[in-house]
Formats: C-alpha cells, structure tokens, sequence
C-alpha cells in the first residue's frame, strides 16, 4: 500500500471537500489507512486513478469461484498476522469426488457432502466446494461427470485435469458456474490460459518450487488471464509451511506480484492430511481440497477456520433481547446473561437441556464475557435494569425474581435496589442451571 505522500502527489489538490474530507492530504490519509474508496473523489484524472489503483490494490489478489449466491471469494488478504488486523476469507473446503466412481458411490458422496454441515455459537460450518477430478482421461467420461454433479449441487466447483481438451470439453458445460480450473503446469500452461480465457474462469498453476511457481504466473498473465490461484505443490508439512510463509510474505512485505494470490493446497487422507490442514487454515491456505474428510475430521478442522477467522478485535456477539425458552408463561423465572456469542449459546444449551421453562434475559456488553464485562464496567446494574426494561421482561416474569450468575453475586444488593427484584444468585457455571433450576 501506498504511503499518504505519494497518494498526494496523484490527487487534484483542489481541497474542495466533495469526498466528504476537508483536504486532499486528509482523504490521502485514509485512502492508506483503507479508510476511503478511489471512487470518493470526482475529480480524480484517470492518469491518477491508473496509477493509484495499481499501488493501492491488495497484495493479494481476491479471486470469486462460483456464481450468483453461491460464490467463494479466495484471497485479498493485507496482513501477515491475525491480530494486526484481521484475516478476511476464510480458507475453502472443497471435497475431492473423481469421475471413476460408480453411479451409487457418486451419490453417495454427493449426500455425504451435503451432510457436512454442523452448528456453533450460531454460525453454519459447512463444506464449501467440491473439486471434481479426471482420472478417467476421456473428455466425453469427465463432461458427462461435470455436467452430472453440477446437476446435483449449487456449491462452487473445482475441475481438475492434466489435459487442456479435457478441461475445454468440461468447462465449457459449466461456464456460466465459473469455476476454478486446476491443472496448468510448465507443459500446458498456454493451451490451459486459452481454456480459462474462453470460458472467463480462474485458473490454477502449479509448480515444484516458487521460482517456477511465479514464473507460471508471469506466463498465464502474458496469455491475459489474470484471475490466477497458486499451487505450490507441498511435499509434506513443513515443505507446506514453509512454502505458504514464503509465498505470504512475499506478497505482503515485499509487494511482489508474482506471488501476490490466493493459495489452493491438496489434502492427502489420513492423520498427515489433517496435520497439513490444522497448518494451511493458521498458515495461509485459501482453498484446501480434501481427499476424503471424516465428520469426526471436519468439525475440529471447521471450528479451528472459524477461530482463526474471527475479527480478533470484534467479539463475537448475539442481539440483546429477550429469549423464551422450553415455552414459558408469566409464573417462569427470569435469568439474564451477556451478548458474548460463546457465553450466550452455552447458557442456552444448559436452559434447554432443563426442560424448566424460563426468561433468559441477554444485557449488551458489547460482546464480553460475564466476568470481563463485569470487571470492564460494562455489565453493570444500570444496564441490567435498562435491559429489562427495554424488552418488557419484568412484565413477562411476573414472580419478581431474578436469577444472577453466580460470578457477579456482589451485584446482588444494588441489583435490587435498582429493580426492586427478589435478587437469587445462580450457580458460577453454566452447567449447573439444570439441577439449579429443578431444585
């Protein structure tokens, strides 16, 4: 990214206010803080837009697999480490299905795929792609498998072959899903750019070590296809790591070019695969293709992405309001909690495991845990108070209790004066509300 001064010396100078600024140096200022868009500023000269949206655009290139609603955006990362910023794409699973699979066996996949799918702290983890793959080396075998599956599923795809009459021939039945075509290398990296070109794909390069690796890139830009994914064809885990590091900070420290996108990894099966891809998601793997991927596998590797992926700086957060649950009248208890995602859906699982109907009331923290907000002055008994009142809970409940967690039972006595509720102290973890409540 630019600093401030050059993207000045690119700017009109008119300090005329329009991209709602009060100078140019002022809206330079953002625009390297990618706190403003080039767009903002009416009148800014092509010659200048040209050259500032070359040397302000993402080290990274982002590049968009799939079509219409179900499109996976690869890439456009600015950051080397997680919390100096925030990491924005998550890494894409994509589930490997090869065209000599029986008909039975192929359906069974494709159910198995859409079975990938589990629930935590109120987001869906779930598999992202599939990369269909040619084994077969007949053209007419791989385009009727493509155009079946494609028949079968809305996910984005991956078409995987060595030969460039194949890919055409497969390609283009889906053109319009615009996926990923994997399979250029030194040998067929022109005959691969007049396939992607033609049907207006991405296309993958692969190479055995980094140098080839950006020079397979200068060569598919040269044929004009610039939406490019890179594989570094990793030879084990710390081959991976090492790879993926180099090809990151090279895009990011040094601003290189060549190796400036986003990353695809094969995932063999077994414990090494999962190894491999515990790695890529924490180290920079944009599309991960999973030879086979075990539920038992999915859900640690689908938890781990969405760690990695939360904006560490944001917390994750559940709307502050007023939730029923197990169905409960004007004679159940009434309880409140804090809008921490993790804390929120906790509690509610231990409520529905009760089978005690209840009011669950969920104060704004601003995203913290009980005992954080509690200590940070955000979870105070005014805003239990205001949270109360603004839902109507006090109406709901009418048995003028409320349960408290346990951790902040020293807010017991203020809490009743700010209420005028019977204040009862709950147990310190979640876990024990069911027997609590029963009793």
């Amino acid at each position: 990214m630019a600093t401030a001064i050059e993207i000045f010396k690119h700017l009109p100078k008119k300090n005329c206010g329009d991209c709602k600024f009060p100078t140019c140096l002022a809206f330079a200022m953002q625009l390297a803080n990618n706190k403003a868009k080039l767009d903002d500023c009416p009148h800014l000269s092509e010659a200048g837009r040209t050259a500032l949206a070359s040397s302000s655009a993402p080290p990274i290139h982002l590049i968009k697999v799939g079509s219409g609603k179900n499109v996976v955006d690869l890439g456009d990362e600015t950051e080397l480490y997680r919390h100096d910023k925030r990491f924005f794409h998550p890494a894409a699973f994509a589930l490997r299905i090869a065209d000599d699979l029986g008909e039975d066996d192929l359906y069974k996949r494709l159910s198995y795929a859409r079975s990938l799918r589990f629930e935590r702290v109120g987001q869906v983890l779930k598999l992202d792609m599939l990369e269909l793959e040619c084994r077969s080396g007949n053209a007419e075998i791989f385009a009727a498998f493509v155009k079946k599956v494609a028949s079968e599923t809305e996910l984005p795809l991956v078409l995987r072959a060595k030969q460039a009459a194949v890919m055409s021939a497969a390609a283009s039945m889906i053109k319009d899903r615009r996926p990923l075509l994997h399979g250029a290398d030194a040998s067929n990296v022109k005959e691969m750019c007049a396939v992607a070109k033609a049907c207006a794909c991405p296309l993958a390069v692969g190479a055995d070590d980094l140098n080839a690796l950006a020079e397979m890139v200068e060569a598919a830009r040269k044929e004009g296809v610039e939406d490019i994914v890179l594989d570094p064809r990793p030879t084990g885990l710390k081959d991976l790591l090492e790879r993926c590091t180099i090809i990151r900070r090279s895009a990011i420290r040094k601003t290189f070019r060549g190796l400036g996108y986003p990353i695809y990894l094969s995932i063999p099966a077994g414990r090494d695969g999962i190894l491999m891809a515990s790695t890529a998601i924490m180290k920079y793997g944009s599309l991960l293709s999973f030879e086979d991927l075990p539920a038992a596998n999915a859900m640690p590797l689908m938890v781990l992405r969405q760690n990695i992926y939360t904006d560490p700086q944001v917390p994750i957060q559940v709307k502050p309001d007023l939730y029923p649950v197990n169905n409960p009248g004007p004679e159940s208890p009434l309880l409140f909690t804090t809008n921490f995602s993790l804390t929120f859906f906790t509690v509610m699982s231990d409520l529905e495991k009760s089978k005690v109907p209840v009011w669950l009331q969920v104060v704004d923290t601003e995203g913290l845990s009980v005992l954080t907000a509690y200590s940070a002055g955000k979870l105070t008994p005014e805003s239990v108070k205001n949270a109360l009142l603004a839902t109507g809970a006090m109406e709901r409940s009418k048995i003028g209790t409320l349960v408290i967690p346990g951790m902040v039972a020293r807010m017991a006595i203020k809490l009743n004066e700010a209420t005028g509720l019977q204040i009862i102290v709950g147990p310190k973890e979640s876990s024990g509300l069911p027997k609590f409540l029963r009793s």
